[in-house]
């Protein structure tokens, strides 16, 4: 693994979504005017909240980046210790059963057919 890019930290863009302004989130209709420094300051109100809270929270992230590791860690053992294994036995079970039921059809369903088949082949349209 590389160094992380501090910078950059949504290389990926994986929170596209959530890159939001003031202007996404509150807008007067056209006409209606409110107070310049009304509006100023609920513009404030609402950086300052939202980069605050943001801040508080992500102070748990080292313990939703323990969280986040072991879950993954957990599911990628199961699909390489349990799902993965799991699949490949019903794939050999399902080519026995393929087998058999190859052989079932051939005993009992393709002499019908071929008998159907050489009775019906016989019948001849004529206008």
């Amino acid at each position: 693994m590389g160094d992380i890019d501090l910078e950059n930290r949504d290389p990926n863009n994986i929170n596209d979504h959530l890159k939001v302004q003031f202007e996404d989130v509150l807008a007067e209709p056209e006409g209606a005017h409110s107070i310049d420094c009304c509006w100023k300051c609920t513009n404030t109100c609402f950086n300052c909240a939202f980069k605050c809270c943001y801040m508080l929270m992500t102070l748990c992230g080292p313990l939703y980046g323990l969280h986040y590791g072991c879950s993954y860690a957990m599911l990628a053992c199961a699909h390489i210790w349990q799902y993965t294994p799991q699949i490949r036995a019903c794939e050999i079970n399902c080519i026995m059963y393929k087998k058999v039921y190859t052989i079932c059809l051939n005993c009992f369903l393709t002499p019908f057919c071929e008998s159907c088949g050489a009775f019906f082949s016989r019948i001849q349209v004529k206008q």
